[in-house]
């Protein structure tokens, strides 16, 4: 009588099955490390590129320089400021900064001179208890040591003029006719932006605020307070 073997069968993995498990393993770590990866990099690559543009936009900055002064002349029968001026450099040796103006002047005639080729970067606004202009007519002169463009560079000091007013120069400054308003047309060589003859004249105990934009970086931002009486020239420090 035969009898037949009753063992248990037993079932088990190759090595070459257990290479390929391992294989797709590793391959899906891979992957998934790389994709995890690229997304740090990516991460940090915008976070450096934000850090550089936080820091282009200090370096940028405009900075004032000394004091701040306001000139005063007659409009008819009143005495007026008209016109605004101080000195600003570069802040922090900053990357160079435009301050091509949109007006000329040269003390003759009537200034300031709209200069219809200029191309602006830089807009200034002025601001008080009556009115706000939001695109002031100005004018720079560079001081001291400068390559003779409009570009604010490390080391270089501009004076900014602020025109409330169109001066004529022909007539003195206690004359009449001294200081007019603007008529908001560049025809006759006049300044547009100011104050017009619906505005209020800048008188005595006004508090103003000026603020500088330029094309990359911080706006700068000055206030100021007039005099209780109001002089020819006057330093508002």
């Amino acid at each position: 009588m035969n009898q037949r073997g009753t063992g248990l069968r037993e079932r088990g993995i190759t090595g070459l099955e257990t290479s390929i498990v391992l294989i797709a393993f590793v391959v899906v770590a891979s992957v998934f490390a790389f994709t995890v990866l690229s997304a740090g990099v990516f991460s940090s690559e915008a976070l450096k590129q934000t850090i550089f543009a936080g820091l282009k936009e200090t370096r940028s900055r405009l900075r004032q320089n000394g004091g701040v002064f306001a000139f005063s002349a007659q409009a008819g029968t009143t005495q007026t400021v008209y016109k605004i001026v101080f000195i600003v450099s570069n802040s922090l040796a900053g990357e160079p900064l435009d301050l091509t103006p949109p007006y000329t002047t040269d003390e003759s005639g009537l200034d300031p001179d709209f200069d219809a080729a200029a191309v602006p970067a830089t807009i200034i606004s002025y601001a008080d208890d009556n009115q706000r202009k939001g695109d002031m007519p100005w004018s720079v002169r560079f001081i001291g040591n400068n390559n003779g463009d409009n570009l604010m560079e490390d080391g270089e000091k501009a004076e900014i003029t602020i025109w409330l007013l169109d001066r004529d120069y022909s007539v003195a400054e206690s004359a009449a006719s001294a200081v007019q308003v603007m008529d908001t047309s560049t025809a006759n060589g006049g300044g547009i932006g100011g104050l017009t003859a619906t505005d209020t004249l800048v008188g005595k105990s006004t508090r103003f605020v000026v603020e500088l934009t330029p094309q990359i970086g911080a706006a700068l931002t000055i206030q100021r307070n007039i005099p209780p009486g109001l002089r020819p020239v006057m330093n508002l420090n």
